[in-house]
């Protein structure tokens, strides 16, 4: 890879005209409502080294409204997402995996929601802000998703506000809404592989327990569709 091109970000009218990001085919997205579901994938998630994290709350637009979130929290693996809808069975099924400290959960904008987390007790251990990571690139300022994918895999990937801000606290989510949920986990996991290919992660990163699967002739996160 030309180490020149990772060191300038393109505009975003260039961004416009990259490739789309290629999100994980539906076969491979799954949306978890029950307990019973959860235990389905236990082993699956239990032993993923790495997994991407976001998650997702019903927007508040008025002052002074307190947000209910989350109401979906995303997890992926290089093969799977899982979209929980979260209750009070999943909020306790998820607990340990978030407080593993051998278990890497990586993200971009993870502020708010560490802190919907934090507020619900829940334990967060080795949760990496991957917006962080780029100062080797020569940026002195955080990285978002959208940058970060066209940095290093040359693709557009897509951020609809209308998506972002609609209601995810609702029983059966659209199409689109999965979609998008699934590839907020899924890309921050290509972004974390790459990094380590190109030996670039931060060293306070944990790696005791670590066994990425670093896949140098992997093909590129991208589609001319």
């Amino acid at each position: 890879m030309d180490q020149t091109r990772l060191r300038t970000l393109p505009s975003p009218e260039q961004i416009q005209q990259l490739p789309h990001f290629e999100n994980l085919p539906r076969a491979q997205i799954m949306l978890i409502q029950t307990l019973e579901q959860c235990l389905e994938v236990e082993a699956e998630l239990k032993t993923a080294a790495v997994l991407g994290f976001d998650s997702e709350s019903k927007p508040t637009f008025n002052v002074g409204e307190v947000s209910t979130g989350p109401h979906l929290i995303q997890l992926a693996t290089l093969e799977k997402a899982y979209l929980f809808q979260v209750n009070a069975d999943i909020w306790q099924f998820l607990q340990p995996i978030f407080a593993n400290r051998d278990q890497i959960k990586v993200g971009f904008g993870l502020k708010n929601d560490t802190h919907l987390f934090r507020k619900k007790g829940m334990q967060l251990n080795s949760v990496i802000e991957l917006s962080k990571c780029f100062g080797s690139f020569g940026f002195k300022s955080p990285l978002g998703l959208k940058n970060a994918m066209a940095l290093l895999f040359h693709v557009n990937f897509p951020k609809s506000k209308s998506i972002s801000t609609s209601n995810w606290a609702r029983q059966s989510l659209s199409e689109a809404q999965i979609a998008y949920a699934a590839a907020d986990a899924y890309a921050p996991v290509l972004v974390f592989e790459e990094l380590g290919r190109l030996g670039l992660l931060p060293d306070h990163i944990p790696n005791s327990s670590l066994k990425l699967r670093i896949r140098p002739s992997k093909t590129k996160p991208a589609t001319d569709a």
